[in-house]
């Protein structure tokens, strides 16, 4: 049987099986890149609920392997020269891609394109979103000055041209399904969440809402979009 002690966290978060890989996260849009990766994929894995309170994700245990305090982190066990742990939500993405050939083009053109994609979701719709969300939804809302959710909601509204620009004529944003997918839709899809859909207009775009909605009917998405299971 494979060895993970040494890795902390396998201390808070027992491995029942330390032979496949162990995820570490919380069902939120960036949490689930790395579930529904692996499920498309085939992996077999070993989910653990990380929450989103600082009891876990500034734990020790948790900052052995993130030192960023942030979920999605893995473990491969069986990572190219031993077990790996590895965080961020995109090099996590990035790094299953390439172990399994899948979801990455088939040519080193296609892997460019669609890292690209990936780029632009952990550099603009994931921190622009989430800040417009900050500003709607949560703390920020109290906030008397409107200029703050001015400057992320118009931002959000850019970025959602962009995405809605490329999928003219396409299912995907590149010619085949691909981990920028994984990447950019559940984000698209938190505007639900932060009750932003009227605001940035989201109705009245042509081609993103057919998007996400075939994102969600696939059957891995649909599975590994509460994966870990939220707490009741």
């Amino acid at each position: 049987m494979l060895d993970l002690s040494a890795y902390p966290i396998t201390q808070r978060w027992p491995a029942k099986d330390p032979s496949v890989i162990q995820l570490y996260s919380f069902p939120t849009p960036n949490g689930v890149k790395a579930s529904i990766a692996l499920e498309e994929m085939g992996l077999p894995y070993e989910p653990h609920l990380v929450t989103l309170s600082d009891s876990d994700v500034k734990s020790d245990a948790f900052l052995s392997l993130n030192p960023n305090n942030k979920i999605p982190a893995i473990i491969d066990p069986n990572g190219p020269d031993g077990p790996i742990g590895i965080f961020e939500s995109g090099a996590i993405l990035l790094y299953l891609a390439e172990k399994t050939g899948k979801f990455i083009g088939s040519s080193a053109a296609d892997k460019a394109r669609i890292s690209q994609w990936l780029m632009f979701q952990m550099g603009g719709i994931g921190p622009m979103f989430g800040q417009m969300g900050f500003f709607y939804k949560f703390a920020g809302s109290q906030i008397k000055d409107a200029r703050p959710r001015e400057k992320y909601r118009d931002e959000a509204i850019r970025l959602l041209a962009v995405v809605d620009k490329q999928l003219e004529g396409r299912d995907w944003i590149t010619d085949d399904y691909s981990i920028a997918d994984m990447a950019i839709a559940p984000w698209i899809n938190a505007l639900e969440f932060y009750g932003t859909k009227d605001v940035v207009g989201y109705h009245d775009l042509k081609n993103v809402p057919a998007y996400v909605e075939r994102f969600f009917a696939r059957p891995a998405v649909d599975k590994a979009k509460n994966i870990p299971p939220r707490p009741v």
